[in-house]
């Protein structure tokens, strides 16, 4: 047998050594005894007077009565042996003489027998004084105490944090904390509430919240030990801490810390407390609770744990940090066996069955656990707006996300890879966000580096769109009439002495709408608005989601006005779902820690952008604009792609926005502070970016995204070309690059 696992001696609250010391320094009562007139030897207490007179007591040769001045015998004449001396007593106490007690004698006496009652007196008031001034202190003290003190009811307000799940119930790490699902305790198994108990507080259900047993044995162990190896609080008083008090250790926070704990066992059952503290407790790692402990360190499900998994979890409790399994693996090996010593002591389990337990290997869980945090930041914004300033969220609330865990970490790779690939300089930020055609978020970057800059670019940075504007401008030719094989002169054009260039000062002469905005032209893109009216543009881009302020100028058509990308992929929405305007959303549904709905997002009833027939046009000429035009580095094999490029003056900003089956992927890239990129457009890192990035969440097992396509309506040519009415419709005749 192990040498580990045998049985502790038991062993004594104090050794005999120190027994004997604590009582040889405690003087007997009998010394202390103030009032006493002899020594335990019988001897007269008190030291010699001069001239040979004892303290405390009278002269033995002084007369006791003034009436024994004036009798006829000397003080010093001697008498008999045997006989008494006899005073003669005034002649009006004849019957105090015939009792044998003079006047004097009987005063004397009845003054001495008042006195001991005059002394108790002031005794007693004085006694009464001082515990009226230590009653007013201990109140007074008791008033510091629990001034400050919560009550348990605010348990269901201050307790706990909410905890956020992905859509398909992968917990998501929380800045380093991870608040796990409430597990009731009838569904633990048995070992792992035997651990906990066996380790922190043998003796929980037998006493009322405190335990000054196990104050006193802490207090011994650790001045034997000349440091702190025991803490002496039960596992309520824990929980009295971790849901109500600082981590301050004074004797103030002692105090509140067993007032409460006496108030938690006054309110609550046992197993609840007991469920309350292995739901809460931390178990390091950034976990806590139970169900957040399992999943952090052995990617498992709290029902699952063994007993060896058991045993380093309840090894945690002390001192999360220092038992760290994935830190400090032979320390945490060492507590584990502590644990199952504790249970074998306590009768949870067999010596045998023990060593055999403690020879298994423990596998640790060796993936990271999966993080959002741009995300994260979202969806915390987005529930405290479903809640508001009136409603208080349920305590450890569970809150149910739209993202995908897969798509996520498929973003995350791809983003990192076409990093590399487009060979960004590291000031250059990067933000893309994956929404599928209901509006859902299922994947989010706000930066390059969450440490650095908690900035989400994603849904916060507001920058110029660029040509990535320019499809709300073909939709509204669409709809006022055109075709997307109408013809419009891409030359030089003046509006209000602005005349716009293309990129490299290129221009392509006659071209389809299609190739016009697949090669990006500009000078064709303002003669188009110009021809259909720039309010007809913007009320295109308000019914397809662009929610920022659009300004009036000849320049709208090219994308000056800044926006974000969540909101730009939002507006690229109706492109994949067959023409309906979407909300973006991040919480799909919060429940409080018994499964109970609080809140859910109910079936949205969206409004149409633009008719399905429009829609297929523009998909059409989208999809141009991957396989023909500026985007063909957004191009994935075996995909249909549609998308639009999108560079803004002096490459301050750098955009793909594209969908592939269902799902819009906005891709930005830029400075911080705007300054001018180099040699980094739309149609090439950015593009290069959302393919790798596209292409992965594809590949991955995020579940497909329906999209609507309604039955394309007969088309109908109607000129908008300035010079009259078009030709025969052409397709695209040119192939161009330019990186716009």
């Amino acid at each position: 047998m192990a040498d580990w696992i045998r049985r502790r001696p038991g062993w004594a609250l104090f050794s005999r050594s120190a027994h004997l010391r604590l009582i040889n320094n405690v003087p007997p009562m009998s010394w202390v005894m103030t009032n006493s007139r002899k020594t335990r030897n019988g001897q007269t207490k008190g030291r010699r007077k001069k001239g040979g007179q004892t303290k405390g007591r009278r002269p033995t040769n002084r007369a006791r009565h003034p009436a024994a001045a004036g009798s006829g015998a000397s003080s010093g004449a001697p008498r008999k042996a045997g006989t008494r001396a006899v005073r003669k007593r005034p002649a009006a106490s004849r019957g105090a003489a015939r009792r044998g007690r003079s006047p004097s004698t009987r005063n004397r006496r009845g003054a001495r027998a008042r006195r001991p009652l005059a002394r108790i007196a002031v005794y007693a008031g004085h006694a009464a004084a001082s515990l009226m001034i230590m009653a007013v202190l201990a109140l007074g003290g008791a008033y510091l105490v629990i001034r400050d003190l919560p009550t348990t009811e605010e348990l269901t307000v201050q307790a706990g944090s909410p905890s956020f799940i992905a859509s398909d119930g992968a917990p998501i790490l929380q800045e380093g904390r991870y608040v796990g699902a409430e597990v009731a305790l009838a569904d633990l198994p048995p070992h792992v509430v035997q651990a906990a108990l066996a380790i922190e507080d043998r003796n929980f259900y037998h006493h009322v919240g405190v335990n000054p047993l196990s104050i006193v044995r802490a207090l011994v162990v650790n001045l034997r030990e000349g440091d702190i190896r025991q803490g002496g609080s039960t596992i309520t008083q824990q929980l009295a801490k971790n849901l109500f008090l600082s981590r301050d250790r004074t004797i103030i926070r002692k105090l509140q810390e067993a007032f409460l704990a006496i108030r938690l066992e006054r309110r609550f059952t046992k197993d609840e407390l007991l469920a309350l503290y292995l739901n809460r407790a931390y178990f390091g790692g950034g976990a806590y609770g139970i169900a957040a402990a399992a999943d952090r360190y052995f990617d498992k499900a709290p029902t699952e744990l063994s007993v060896g998994e058991a045993a380093i979890l309840a090894g945690l409790l002390q001192a999360p940090t220092r038992y760290a399994p994935n830190a400090h693996p032979e320390i945490a090996g060492e507590r584990a066996r502590e644990v199952l010593v504790a249970m074998v002591d306590a009768g949870f389990l067999d010596y045998f069955a023990a060593e055999e337990i403690a020879s298994r290997p423990i596998r640790l869980r060796r993936d990271p656990l999966f993080a959002a945090p741009y995300f994260l930041d979202a969806a915390r914004r987005e529930t405290r707006d479903l809640f508001g300033d009136d409603r208080q969220m349920p305590v450890d609330a569970i809150v149910r996300t739209t993202l995908s865990a897969s798509a996520q970490k498929a973003l995350v790779d791809g983003v990192d890879a076409g990093i590399s690939l487009a060979r960004l300089p590291g000031d250059v930020e990067v933000a893309a966000v994956l929404i599928d055609g209901a509006g859902a978020v299922r994947a989010m970057i706000g930066g390059r580096d969450y440490a650095a800059s908690q900035f989400n670019r994603a849904v916060d940075a507001r920058r110029q769109p660029g040509s990535a504007f320019k499809p709300f401008v073909f939709l509204a030719a669409l709809e006022a009439g055109a075709s997307p094989y109408d013809v419009v002169s891409d030359t030089p054009v003046g509006v209000a002495g602005w005349r716009p260039s293309n990129y490299g000062d290129k221009f392509h002469g006659d071209v389809s709408l299609t190739e016009a905005l697949a090669v990006s032209a500009n000078a064709a893109t303002i003669r188009v608005q110009e021809t259909i009216g720039r309010p007809v543009v913007r009320a295109a881009a308000r019914r397809m989601g662009v929610s920022s302020p659009l300004s009036d100028g000849p320049a709208l058509a090219l994308g000056v006005d800044v926006m974000t990308p969540l909101e730009l992929a939002a507006a690229y929405a109706p492109f994949a779902n067959g023409g309906y305007r979407v909300k973006p959303y991040f919480v799909e549904r919060i429940a409080d820690p018994l499964g109970r709905t609080v809140e859910r997002r109910e079936a949205s009833y969206y409004d149409r952008a633009a008719e399905p027939w429009a829609i297929e046009r523009m998909k059409g000429m989208l999809r141009a604009v991957v396989t023909e035009g500026t985007g063909r580095a957004a191009a994935i094999p075996g995909v249909d792609v549609g998308g639009k490029t999108g560079t803004s003056q002096e490459s301050r900003d750098a955009w793909f926005v594209g969908y592939a089956r269902g799902y819009v992927l906005a891709v930005w890239t830029g400075r911080d502070d705007n300054t001018p990129m180099q040699d980094i457009t739309g149609g090439g890192a950015a593009a290069v970016l959302w393919r790798e990035a596209m292409g992965r969440v594809l590949a991955s097992d995020v579940e497909p995204a329906a999209a609507v396509t309604p039955a394309l309506m007969s088309a109908r040519i109607v000129p908008i070309n300035e010079g009259g009415p078009s030709v025969a419709p052409v397709a695209p005749r040119r192939k161009r690059s330019a990186p716009r």
